[in-house]
């Protein structure tokens, strides 16, 4: 049964018990427990800095059941690393140049990673790792 009530961070409960009699959390096991979680982890993240302690350990149960679902549930697709640093540089307008600056290598590095003539470096996927605050892992894997 879907969740009616939109959460609005004056109307949170300030503690554990409260916010469980509100809505409950349960194991999700299907497509409206997911929604009705989501919903309400969805509503809280937007004041999740100004949490009481008991609101943040709530918060944090809702979250890691969407996370333990999601983990057994979805099926991510492979993506290869040097895809995944293509679609890091182009969300923030950065090209083959601009790689080859930020690994601090020769003008044509850039590219050549880009298109598959080098492989990254450990050196270069911790340094893309920092800059774009992914895992290093997504850099790593040809099938990632």
């Amino acid at each position: 049964m879907k969740t009616e009530t939109k959460f609005r961070l004056q109307d949170l409960p300030k503690d554990y018990v409260a916010l469980c009699r509100r809505f409950l959390p349960r194991p999700i096991r299907d497509a409206v427990d997911y929604a009705n979680i989501a919903e309400v982890a969805d509503a809280m993240v937007l004041w999740h800095d100004d949490f009481t302690r008991d609101q943040a350990d709530y918060f944090d149960l809702l979250c890691s059941l969407i996370e333990d679902h999601d983990s057994k549930n979805v099926k991510w697709p492979k993506v290869k690393g040097v895809d995944a640093l293509k679609h890091l540089l182009g969300e923030q307008g950065l090209g083959a140049a601009d790689l080859s600056r930020l690994l601090g290598g020769s003008r044509n590095l850039g590219a050549m990673i880009l298109r598959g003539e080098r492989r990254l470096t450990l050196d270069h996927v911790r340094t893309l790792s920092k800059h774009f605050g992914v895992s290093a892992d997504l850099f790593l894997s040809d099938t990632h």
